[in-house]
This record gives C-alpha cells, sequence and structure tokens, in this order.
C-alpha cells in the first residue's frame, strides 16, 4: 500500500541521516576537555595554595609595619643597637663582659650570634651603627630604617610557622587563625613600636609545635632546644616538652625506647654545646650565666606585668597601712603606694619575702596537672594547649615577669580559638587584656591612636570571625536543635561585657580624670589602675585553661 510503502523507505534510510551523527556532532571540542581536565588538576594544587594565601596576607601586615617605621620606638632600640656593636666590635670572649653602655648583652648565645650576623649587614649601612664608642645612643635614619626592617624580615619565620601549623585546615579556618596571629597588635605594639623580637622567637617555638601535632617529636623537641638558647625565658615549658618527649617518643619498650631517649638527648646537648661550648673554652660561662639571670632585679617590674603578684604586693601594703593605723609597729616599704617600683631595695612590710625558689616552686606546682596529663596520655593534638597553659604559669607567678610575656601564651592560644566557641570565646577576652595591658609601653600622644585602633581592628576581626565560623559550623544543628545552636553561638555574656567595659573605664580615668586630679601627686597610679585590674582578666584566663586540662582528655 502507498502507505506503508511511503513510510518504508524513510525507515531505511534513517541509519544514514544526520541524525545518527548528532552524539559525535554534540561531542564536547577539544578546548572543552582541556578545561575539563583542568578542574580535575585543582585538587592537586591544594597544597600549594596555603603558601600563596599567607603570603597575601602577611604582605599586607608588613605594609603596616612599614607605616609603622617612624612611629616612637623604647629604649630597647638602642639595647639592640649596642648589641650589634658589642658583637661587631668585641671578640666573642668579651660579648658578656664589656660594660661600655648600661645596655649589656644578656640574651643566650643564639641571639649573640643573630645580632653578629646583622652587624656585618649594619656595618654597611651605617659604620657609626656598629661603633662600641661613638654609636652610643645614636638614632640616624639609616640606623631606624635598617633596625625597623630587621624585626619586619624576621617576622616570615613567625608567618612559616604559623603555616605549618595551619596549612592542613579548612580555608577559613586558616586564614582566620593568620589574621589573629600575623595582625596581633600585641606582636605590632612590642616589636614594631617599642621594638623587640618576639615574632621571630615566636615563629620558632610554633616550628616547633607544628613538628610535635605532626608527630614529628626529634625535629619538635631540636627546634625547641634552638629556641632555648635564643631567649631562655621559653624555659618555662621546658617540663611539658620533657615529660611529653619521654612519654611520646620515648615509647615502644625499654630497648627501643632507650634508644630514643638517648638520641634525643645527644641532639640536645649537641644545640647547647654549639651555643655555651666557645664560652665556656673562653672561661666565660659563668659570665653568660649571671647576665642571663639577674635574679637582683627583684620580684616584679618596674611597671607591674598583670599577674598574681600583683595581689600579694598590694595585701603586703594594705595590711601595712592598716596595722600601722591600729597602732601597731610595721615597717613601712621604701617605695610609695604608687611608686611602681619593688625590688631588693622595698621588701614587703607584713608578707613573707618572695624569692626567685619559691617562685620556680610555685610555677613547677602549677604546671603539674598539664605534666600529669602528659605523662598519662602525651596526644599531639593537647600540645599547643598544654604549651599555652605553661607560659600562662610562667607568666603568673614567674619572678620578674615583664607585660610583654604574655605574648608567648596569648599566640598559642589563637592556635587553638577555633576547637570550640569556649575556646574562641577564652582567647577573645584574654587577648583584649593582654593587649590593653601593653598600651603604658606607649606613652607618647601620637601612639595613642595607633594603639587604640590596632585593638579595636583586632576585637572586631576577632567579633566577626568567631561569629560567622561558629554560626556557620552550626547551622545545620541550629534546623533540627535550636538549644544547642544557641550553646555552641559566639556570644559575649553579660559578664564577660561588665569586664570589657571596665577595661574602657579604666581608660577614660587615666586619660580624662587622673591628669587633673592625681598627676602631680599619684604619677603612677593609673598604671596600677591598669595592672591589677587586667590581673584580674589574666587570672580568670589561668584559671580557665587549668579547667581545660584538667578537664578535656
Amino acid at each position: 500500500m502507498s502507505p506503508s510503502s511511503s513510510s518504508s523507505p524513510p525507515l531505511k534510510s534513517q541509519p544514514q541521516t544526520p541524525l545518527r551523527r548528532r552524539p559525535k556532532a554534540m561531542k564536547p571540542p577539544k578546548n572543552h576537555h582541556k578545561h575539563h581536565s583542568d578542574q580535575t588538576s585543582i585538587p592537586k594544587l591544594k597544597p600549594n595554595r596555603p603558601i600563596t594565601e599567607i603570603l597575601w596576607v602577611s604582605l599586607v601586615a608588613t605594609c603596616i609595619k612599614f607605616l609603622l617605621i617612624p612611629a616612637y620606638h623604647s629604649t630597647d632600640f638602642e639595647v639592640h643597637r649596642n648589641w650589634l656593636a658589642i658583637t661587631h666590635s668585641l671578640p666573642l670572649s668579651q660579648w658578656y663582659s664589656d660594660e661600655t653602655s648600661p645596655w649589656t648583652l644578656d640574651y643566650p648565645p643564639f641571639f649573640a650570634h643573630f645580632e653578629h650576623f646583622l652587624s656585618f649587614f649594619a656595618s654597611l649601612v651605617d659604620p657609626i651603627m656598629v661603633n662600641l664608642q661613638h654609636g652610643l645612643n645614636y638614632k640616624s635614619q639609616p640606623t631606624i630604617l635598617f633596625q625597623r626592617l630587621t624585626v619586619i624580615v624576621s617576622d616570615f619565620v613567625l608567618v612559616f610557622g604559623i603555616y605549618r601549623l595551619t596549612r592542613n585546615l579548612g580555608y577559613k579556618e586558616r586564614v582566620l587563625i593568620w589574621v589573629l596571629v600575623i595582625f596581633s597588635p600585641g606582636l605590632m605594639i612590642v616589636d614594631h613600636l617599642h621594638f623587640q623580637y618576639n615574632g621571630f622567637l615566636l615563629g620558632i617555638l610554633l616550628i616547633s609545635l607544628s613538628a610535635l601535632e605532626e608527630g614529628k617529636d626529634f625535629l619538635g623537641g631540636f627546634v625547641f632546644a634552638v629556641l632555648l638558647c635564643f631567649k631562655h625565658l621559653f624555659a618555662v615549658a621546658a617540663p611539658v616538652y620533657f615529660v611529653y618527649l619521654l612519654r611520646h617518643y620515648c615509647r615502644g619498650g625499654l630497648i627501643r625506647g632507650f634508644g630514643r631517649l638517648v638520641i634525643m638527648g645527644t641532639a640536645v646537648v649537641a644545640v647547647f654545646a654549639a651555643a655555651y661550648g666557645p664560652f665556656l673554652y673562653h672561661g666565660q660561662i659563668q659570665q653568660v650565666f649571671h647576665r642571663m639571670f639577674p635574679f637582683g632585679r627583684g620580684l616584679s617590674h618596674a611597671y607591674w606585668a598583670p599577674n598574681f603578684w600583683v595581689f600579694y604586693i598590694i595585701l603586703d601594703k594594705v595590711l601595712a597601712f592598716s596595722l600601722v593605723k591600729m597602732g601597731f609597729s610595721v615597717q613601712t616599704p621604701t617605695a610609695s603606694f604608687t611608686g611602681g617600683l619593688v625590688g631588693d631595695s622595698s621588701p614587703f612590710a607584713v608578707l613573707p619575702r618572695i624569692t626567685p625558689m619559691i617562685t620556680f616552686s610555685i610555677v613547677l606546682l602549677a604546671i603539674a596537672p598539664c605534666l600529669i596529663k602528659a605523662w598519662k596520655d602525651p596526644q599531639p593534638r593537647m600540645i599547643t594547649r598544654w604549651i599555652a597553659y605553661a607560659y600562662t604559669c610562667g607568666f603568673m607567678f614567674g619572678w620578674h615577669v615583664h607585660e610583654k610575656a604574655s605574648l608567648h601564651f596569648v599566640i598559642p592560644l589563637a592556635i587553638i580559638s577555633l576547637k570550640s566557641v569556649e575556646d574562641a570565646k577564652h582567647y577573645f577576652y584574654s587577648s583584649i587584656v593582654s593587649c590593653y595591658s601593653l598600651f603604658p609601653l606607649l606613652f607618647e600622644a601620637q601612639e595613642y591612636p595607633i594603639k587604640v585602633l590596632l585593638l579595636l581592628l583586632h576585637a572586631t576581626l576577632m567579633w566577626i570571625g568567631f561569629s560567622s565560623h561558629f554560626t556557620t559550623t552550626n547551622r545545620k544543628a541550629a534546623e533540627t536543635e535550636q538549644t544547642r545552636y544557641d550553646k555552641t553561638r559566639f556570644i559575649v555574656g553579660w559578664f564577660g561585657k561588665l569586664y570589657l567595659l571596665g577595661l574602657v573605664a579604666v581608660e577614660i580615668y587615666g586619660q580624662f580624670v587622673h591628669p587633673i586630679l592625681f598627676a602631680e601627686r599619684l604619677p603612677f597610679l593609673f598604671l596600677m589602675m591598669i595592672s591589677i585590674y587586667c590581673a584580674f582578666g589574666m587570672m580568670y584566663s589561668w584559671i580557665w585553661q587549668l579547667r581545660q586540662i584538667i578537664k578535656l582528655h
């Protein structure tokens, strides 16, 4: 039939129509396959991306540091300039005995060698800078620029350390931690205004911690030994390192454990031999230790660090004042209530005198819970928390503690601030208190806006970062369990708000009330108020960390 006959030819010819070739015609072009292969290769490039990202973050921070070069610098600037001159002009055997300047060399040998290394470049920039006699109190523009740049360049050790610790975290987590550490207002104030090299030294500490968290115990212990030969004040964490490495690295039976103990001990001894051996050869080792441990400086620094001894000092003065009013014969301390000086010339009037051995014993006792934890269950994921707690104990109960030492535990606390919302809240408070306690280091009017803006920027970034991180993390839980969501949100409670408002009140008093009422009669009263009020915040931080050490497994 015609219908059937008319329909059959098309069916037979259908395989030869263009419809048959459509899949081939729809095949993606070559450039599409190339793009697809590029997309599949992206995960292979991920390990390199954190380096690029952190370099951009550090570049922005470096630009800010450049802007701070002309700003105020303390006597520590002259201290380090003099150390350049000592190590450049004198033989090694006289480094720790020279007294041309009152700012004598009192850091361990590796830091002296670091200054010696810098002195070669300093002599090319301005030879007077490294002249022992003519360079005293020398502050030429090339000298200021050179010394500021050495701090900026050495900060890349900190950048590398924080990169190692966070490179395996998610993008948002690691960037937030980078901002907290690299843009730390405390480091900006102490290193790039006041003038020191804390960022470089803390970078070495972070490299050591990153090795321990990765299970590379030998490298972590070796790097920490090197750090102690740069700055001995980091030795507060040495008991934690010793117990942790003994239980974690030296495990595996008696023979294997003893062998590893010998290997680690040999490496540590080699580091200290390289540092102190030349001075032992020249008969200067006793002089080196005398400079490094000047116990005659007294229990507290001229500006009281906000630690436990602030309460002890104030209690002694209150008791002495009360007993005198009651008619008792009490020896009155030489320093006045607002003198800000507590040393050998100012013994306590009522309470027992504190010696270096007492402070050492109290610090060791305070660290004991951490040591017990490290002995029973040495976990790499806990080591940063333990080290931060150890440095908090050293700050709270140590001998002649400087306010700048709070950086030793605030920076490691930033690393663990994203572990939980409670860690974030604790870091939020402790970092603000630490930064504010450093404000008296910058006492000139032109630096006041800088330190205030640094703190406000830090607080704002923390607030935004923590709120975003914990809200995003727990949003899924919020859909099914609102109560749990509320407990895991980053919210500053009423008590924390009241305490932070108290900081604002103290600052308002210092800027507007104190200059009018007490500037002449009680010049150090405002500094004492900062120390005492911040000491409450630091005490809270120590107690909170202690509870976490005991509670966490």
